[in-house]
């Protein structure tokens, strides 16, 4: 594990510490962030942990924040002894809070950057940054065990929630990994709660959103190298009537089409004239690295998950991801 020592030794001497995950984060930043930061303040630390972008926590994740540790964004400090972005490739992906990892860097003191995205620029003054890693919190447990620390239930938790949504429920887990969930099993998680309240869990009207997505939905067999391409949007009206959670599961549903290496959803962020500015998920199936392909729209992520942000109309955006997908690499 890369520098995993010298990280360790940073955070045991830490005594003021600000944790960040990615903008709009998913169960692994959030989850490994607020199991770092319960361990640390177990340790007597002054400990935050923020994402640029919501200002409250998602909803689903609201039951990983044990120790009340949360702080919006507007509500941090100016400044701590150490940051630490956790799932965070580039500054960029922290939002608002970018400015900061300058800031902390300029008064000589030090950013920790826990990462297990290949397209991680290194940005930090120490990390532990390890893309064979299927989740932060792997990285994240391998510190706490250098560190000696007594994995209780709500960090297991945390680090559970973020281990199950990054291996797509452990489909994508090596041996190791699986161990690590048994020892978080044996520390007292529930996995069926867990599961249920980050990933299973949606509202009723989740369903007619669904529908009124799905039906323009289409399916485009020669696309992606050969693998297929299945793609749907969801503009803001679609939306309106849901949380930022079931837009995000909509591509877990595209994803599913047997006929279709790789799945795009668009998802409308705001309106801009004619033309719209969108975020989009890419997943693969194992054939294609869309890592690559968000990679050349600005984006990054996983070989099998990743994402970018692109403006115009959603058939010009469409377009360039044809585009990027037909020059990604095979896996």
């Amino acid at each position: 594990m890369p520098n995993l020592k010298e990280a360790a030794a940073l955070l045991a001497r830490a005594t003021d510490v600000t944790l960040l995950g990615h903008v709009r984060p998913d169960a692994d930043a959030l989850g490994s962030a607020l199991a770092l930061g319960r361990a640390l303040r177990l340790r007597g630390a002054e400990v935050r942990v923020s994402v640029g972008e919501p200002e409250e926590m998602p909803e689903t994740l609201r039951s990983l924040d044990v120790g009340g540790l949360y702080v919006p964004a507007s509500e941090l400090p100016e400044s701590e002894g150490l940051l630490v972005a956790l799932d965070t490739p580039t500054p960029g992906r922290l939002g608002k809070l970018a400015p900061r990892v300058d800031a902390v860097r300029a008064a000589g003191r030090d950013v920790l950057v826990i990462d297990h995205h290949a397209s991680n620029v290194f940005y930090g003054t120490h990390h532990v940054v390890d893309d064979t890693a299927e989740a932060t919190a792997v990285l994240v447990f391998a510190l706490l065990e250098e560190l000696g620390t007594e994995i209780d239930e709500p960090i297991a938790r945390c680090l559970y929630a973020g281990l199950v949504t990054d291996t797509s429920g452990f489909r994508r887990a090596r041996p190791s990994t699986h161990q690590m969930a048994a020892k978080l099993l044996e520390a007292g998680v529930d996995p069926d709660k867990v599961v249920r309240e980050i990933v299973d869990d949606h509202p009723f009207a989740w369903l007619p959103m669904l529908s009124d997505v799905l039906v323009g939905a289409r399916l485009e067999p020669d696309e992606a190298r050969g693998f297929g391409l299945a793609h749907a949007v969801v503009t803001l009206d679609a939306a309106r009537s849901v949380r930022a959670e079931e837009v995000e599961a909509v591509v877990d549903v595209v994803r599913s089409v047997r006929e279709a290496g790789v799945a795009v959803v668009l998802k409308e962020a705001a309106p801009i004239g004619p033309r719209r500015r969108w975020t989009v998920s890419l997943r693969s199936a194992g054939g294609v690295d869309v890592s690559a392909a968000a990679g050349e729209l600005g984006g990054g992520g996983h070989r099998q998950a990743a994402g970018c942000t692109a403006e115009g109309t959603a058939d010009e955006v469409l377009g360039k991801i044809r585009e990027a997908l037909s020059r990604a690499p095979l896996l």
